[in-house]
This record gives C-alpha cells, structure tokens and sequence, in this order.
C-alpha cells in the first residue's frame, strides 16, 4: 500500500544538537503515523509538547502519513517495518489483534478506561476484554446537517419533513444510501441486525427476515420510496460538500470532515442534529448509525515500547485532544475535553452526541461492504429490473454473510 507521505521532525532542529548523541547520550528513535496530511502540523505541536516535558531525555521522532482505513493492511504487510506508534480506524482492532501487531495497555489500562467515553473504551478493548489502544477521537460517525435558513428544528426531526421541505424550495437532501457504511442506518434503525460473528470474521445479518417486527422488505419498501421522492439525492462527501457550495443541497447526512465546509458556506445558518426518524408501514423509525472511533496502537514489535506507549500516551491526553479539536475540529474521546465549551458549542460535536444513544461500535466482517453496497445502488437506480424484494434482500444477506475466503 502506497503511503501518503512522510515527514520528519528532528529534535537536532528544535534544540540545535546533533540527533544521534550529546554528552554520550543517544537520542531514542521512534516514528509515529497519523491518518491524515493535515493531520501532521497537529502531530508536530504533541511532539514539541511530549519533548518539553520529558526534559531528562533525548528523541529523534519521525512523523509519516498513513491513512487510517488503509492502517491494518500497510502494518500486517510487515509488522516489524511499520511505525512504533500508528492511529487507525477502531474496525481494524480485530485485523491487528489476529496480526499480534497491538502492545497490550496493563499498567495504565484502568486510567485511560476512567478519562474517555465508555464507547470509544470499548472500541479500543478486544475480545479478551484487554485494552489494546489508546482512545483518541469519539467523532468518526455521521449525522444531519442542514441549513436553518430553510429548514426549521421540527422539519430536521424526521426525513418525510426534510424531503417536503427541500422539494417546496426546489433543492436535495442529501444521503449516501449506495455507501453500506449509511444504508445501515436503515435496517438496523428499524430493528434488523448486522454484525460480527463470534468467530471475528464472518458476519451474522437478518436483513431479509419475514417475522420481525418490522420486515427487511417493508425497509426495502420504505426506501425505494424515499430514493424516489423529488427531494431526495444520492451523495457521497464530494458531492455533498459541491451541492452545500452551489446551494443546491440544503440537509444531508455526513460526518464532522464536513463541518468547517459547512460552516463557512451556510454561516449563521449552518446546524446539526442527530439522525432523523423515517417511516417504515406508517411507523416512524428513528435511524440508527455506525460509531466510530479512532485510536492510537503501539506496535508490539517495537523496539522502544516503553516510550512509544509514553507517546501514544500523551498524543491521546486531554491537552493534545483539546489541541485536535481547535486545531482540526475533530471531537475528543477524553470526558473532561469533552466538556470543553468550545468543544460544546460546535454544532457537529453536539449532533454526534444527540446520535450516539443510536449509534453501535462499528464491528463487521469484509464481506459486508461490498454485497451492501450493491444493495444500496439498486435502491437508488428504483430497481430497474423489478427483481422481487424479497430475493434482493435474501441475495444481499447471502453476500453480507459468506465466508471470508470466498
């Protein structure tokens, strides 16, 4: 896997001494991996910081860029090779876990439990119930933004008020429903399940069920109407933020990467809120989501593991959170951060909390992604072959639920 970039920050240019020895003591190397480009002035401000306060020792600290959906692959591909401390997306635990590429958090594992959210703990924690990662954003979901210019709190509350309201003013709605990521808002909103299996790699899904409470088909149903309605569009980020730009789009659900965007285009106008209901046979059925989280890991084959778990740490600490959210707007796991009122006054934090009562810890085997998202293309191409709901339904979970190896 291709990385993205990589940058160096020396200690030698912030002290003006030699990186490898001063006075006979050697500097301790050690390379870090954030997720993302903009991510590395943050990363060189933790750095700066974690130096000052260990004044009794000397780091040559390397920071690189690897994406963080992208993480377990590139680290798995040579766990020995990769950095000494790496962020990555929270449905990766499992993957590196199985790799043994995660350092077990003891000593300081009841301590980070008690500072961050509940959920994003749980993210960070294996099947054995061990802290394998150190909490560091709770944000990683998604939510509805909409500008208040148009569209008032109660039109917000359920997606029948959004539509009307956008197709009245002649604008969109926006939702990725060909993205299995949101499509499962849906069905699991409506009580239908999907997830991990226990054996960490095949899924469990009842996405077609006949004798719940509400069926897959009356799902199915509900939104084939929806992709239907004038009001609506299909959008992915790109799209989403060009239809926010040209005033075309008017609400749409994304995640906090598209807050400042939002911000500066609506201004005053621009708010958030959680998902909204929708209605399945008459019902209203409020929209479920995927939680994310990122998270920090030291590799377990690193050659300085104590000061790497002293980085990984610090850049996951309340001082560092709070600078990540000033910094990149990205919302804290850390409680106290949480409580910052900058941090609450941002309207996208605020919508991923309203949410977070519906939102479950992304746990899900790979052949998820793909027969989903197939099903998500067909709802919103209206099912152009009329194939029966049914067995669109029963193929799809036939997808979601096939071996890994197949």
């Amino acid at each position: 896997m291709k990385r993205l970039g990589t940058l160096c920050l020396m200690l030698a240019l912030l002290t003006g001494c030699s990186p490898s020895s001063e006075g006979g003591n050697t500097a301790t190397p050690l390379r870090v991996w954030v997720g993302d480009n903009a991510d590395v002035a943050w990363m060189e401000q933790v750095v700066r910081d974690f130096t000052a306060t260990h004044p009794d020792r000397r780091y040559e600290i390397q920071i690189g860029v690897q994406n963080e959906g992208d993480a377990s692959k590139v680290i798995l591909s040579d766990v020995e090779a990769a950095a000494d401390v790496f962020t990555f997306a929270d449905d990766q635990l499992n993957a590196l876990l199985i790799g043994g590429a995660l350092m077990p958090i003891v000593e300081e594992a009841e301590q980070i439990a008690s500072a961050n959210t509940p959920e994003s703990v749980e993210a960070a924690t294996g099947p054995d119930r061990q802290l394998y990662a150190y909490p560091a954003t709770a944000d990683n979901g998604y939510f509805m933004f909409y500008n208040s210019a148009y569209i008032t709190p109660e039109d917000a509350a359920t997606l029948e008020g959004l539509l009307q309201r956008a197709s009245e003013t002649g604008r969109k709605v926006a939702f990725p429903m060909a993205n299995a990521w949101y499509l499962y808002s849906f069905f699991r909103g409506a009580g239908l399940e999907m997830h991990l299996s226990e054996d960490g790699v095949t899924n469990l899904c009842n996405w077609n069920a006949t004798d719940t409470p509400i069926t897959g088909v009356q799902v199915l149903q509900s939104l084939l109407d929806i992709a239907a309605h004038p009001g609506f569009i299909e959008a992915d980020s790109d799209a989403f933020v060009a239809g926010i730009k040209d005033g075309s789009i008017i609400a749409g659900v994304s995640g906090t990467w598209n807050a400042d965007v939002a911000a500066r285009v609506w201004g005053d106008s621009y708010a958030a809120t959680k998902l909204p209901t929708y209605q399945v046979q008459g019902q209203p059925v409020q929209m479920a989501s995927f939680s994310g989280f990122k998270l920090v890991g030291v590799n377990a084959y690193s050659r300085h593991v104590g000061d790497a778990m002293a980085l990984a740490a610090f850049m996951t600490g309340y001082e560092a959170q709070v600078d990540r959210f000033r910094m990149r707007r990205q919302g804290p796991s850390n409680l106290v951060a949480l409580k910052a009122p900058e941090v609450q006054s941002e309207p996208a934090i605020a919508a991923i909390l309203a949410q977070s009562p519906y939102a479950h810890v992304q746990r899900v085997g790979s052949k998820y992604w793909d027969a989903a998202a197939a099903l998500g293309k067909i709802i919103v191409s209206g099912n152009p072959s009329n194939t029966p709901l049914q067995t669109l339904l029963d193929n799809c979970v036939a997808g979601i639920t096939a071996p890994a190896d197949q």
